[in-house]
């Protein structure tokens, strides 16, 4: 109880008369596929939690049984005294490795309050469960170590992880042996997906690899018409990331702010925002969807990064929440400096977002892509509901993560308001309130001008 959210493997639930035998079965596929956790019932679901007590599923044993035979796996249960009313406490095991649960012809999972049906993505990962991965897969073998050096960049590795450039070839390969990056074999070495997506001087030398190569389109309007410029990636991701970075930012337009009397030229998009997003689009991809890629657009209003799978986690969620597909590569860029440390990422997006007085990104997934769109300036004036209220649960978020709470002022300060606009803040928070999407940290304080607004999944 003394958590401060529910989470994918614990749900509390009142119950306090009966509890729906049809709802309690999807949870418990829904919880066992998450890897299992507890469903409590007779706790209020939500803070502060108090036990309420629950009158449902009288007969543990008979609960068991009905439970075994519909979804052919076994829970266990325990009822707690408590002195202000019955708690029963459900404890769903995990599915098995490579093996998704189902109910009635339904995968399903949990989302928010509720389950949800599984999404093609996340099956498709259960299923794959057990099998190699396509990291590890060979992208090269019967590589001789004459070839190795040739092949990858190897002093831009030595480079990245701050580490002098051996002396000899046979330390170059020791420590590429070390970092699990290649193999050997008798007489030669194997190089794998991940060795040659990170660190290849040419994808194009390691065959369909050349399809992971990030592309970046640049459009001379605001719709996908009239193409200025189409390129795509040459190198590893590792050793040209800061290329592909520069190039990016050369293409997005700038302002022009005079400082000191002095005019000078500066970028519309913060640089730091593009080198998060891009390098979260690279490490969060799905390699198992064919023929797509990672894609940065670049249009006159807006820039659209977007990569292969649907997100493992809901989209307003990306400001706290982590959940890597790929966690070795994860790693990898992490030590190689190409990313910040995990979950941090998307609170220094939003805030340099904030700095620059841009809109709120906007994070969407779609049914096979997940796709962050940065927004050119827009003056607040120029802003539509669903651009305040979007930067008004961001902003929310951000503050909450941080330790501290949005209040009237903070949001007044985030769209450079006055005070004597603070109506107009006012206005926002309480349409971004009835977006369920942010709610008073005190609902029993009168004061509306002091009051503290938290996330909704606070």
């Amino acid at each position: 109880m003394s958590l401060p959210r529910e989470h994918e493997r614990l749900e509390f639930k009142e119950a306090k008369s009966q509890f729906d035998l049809g709802a309690l079965y999807r949870y418990c596929v829904a919880l066992a596929n998450e890897g299992g956790g507890r469903l409590i019932l007779g706790v209020s679901d939500k803070p502060p939690r108090r036990v309420v007590g629950s009158g449902a599923f009288r007969n543990p044993d008979e609960l068991k049984n009905r439970v075994f035979e519909k979804l052919r796996f076994r829970i266990e249960t325990e009822e707690l005294a408590h002195p202000d009313g019955r708690v029963l406490i459900i404890q769903v095991p995990s599915r098995p490795v490579g093996t998704a649960y189902q109910v009635d012809g339904a995968y399903v999972m949990r989302s928010g309050d509720g389950t949800v049906p599984m999404t093609e993505d996340r099956l498709r990962a259960i299923f794959e469960e057990g099998k190699p991965d396509w990291l590890s897969e060979t992208a090269k073998s019967n590589v001789l170590a004459a070839d190795i050096v040739e092949l990858l960049d190897t002093q831009t590795f030595f480079n990245l992880i701050k580490l002098p450039y051996p002396e000899t070839r046979d330390g170059v390969i020791e420590r590429l042996l070390q970092e699990r990056l290649i193999e050997k074999e008798s007489g030669s070495y194997r190089i794998s997906n991940l060795c040659a997506l990170l660190l290849a001087r040419r994808l194009s030398e390691f065959g369909d690899l050349a399809r992971k190569a990030p592309r970046v389109v640049v459009y001379n309007s605001t719709n996908k018409l009239d193409t200025k410029t189409d390129r795509i990636g040459v190198r590893g991701y590792a050793v040209g990331f800061e290329n592909l970075i520069d190039f990016i930012v050369s293409q997005t337009p700038s302002n022009e702010v005079i400082q000191k009397a002095i005019r000078e030229e500066v970028k519309m998009y913060p640089e730091i925002a593009i080198r998060e997003l891009v390098a979260n689009a690279l490490i969060h991809q799905d390699f198992n969807e064919h023929g797509t890629s990672v894609m940065i657009e670049i249009f006159t209003d807006r820039i659209e990064i977007s990569s292969p799978g649907a997100p493992f986690i809901v989209p307003d969620r990306f400001i706290d929440g982590y959940q890597s597909r790929n966690e070795r590569l994860a790693d990898l860029m992490r030590r190689l400096g190409i990313c910040e440390e995990r979950g941090s990422g998307i609170d220094r997006v939003v805030s340099n977002v904030e700095l620059f007085q841009l809109p709120a990104p906007d994070f969407r997934a779609g049914e096979r892509r997940t796709i962050v769109v940065l927004f050119a300036h827009k003056s607040f004036k120029e802003m539509d509901r669903n651009d305040r209220i979007r930067a008004c649960y961001q902003h929310c978020c951000l503050r909450y993560v941080m330790n501290q709470r949005m209040m009237n002022q903070s949001l007044r300060d985030r769209f450079k308001l006055p005070e004597s606009r603070s109506d107009a803040a006012s206005r926002i928070i309480r349409d971004t309130v009835d977006a369920d999407l942010i709610k008073t940290e005190n609902p029993e304080s009168p004061s509306k001008k002091y009051a503290r607004y938290v996330p909704y999944w606070a």
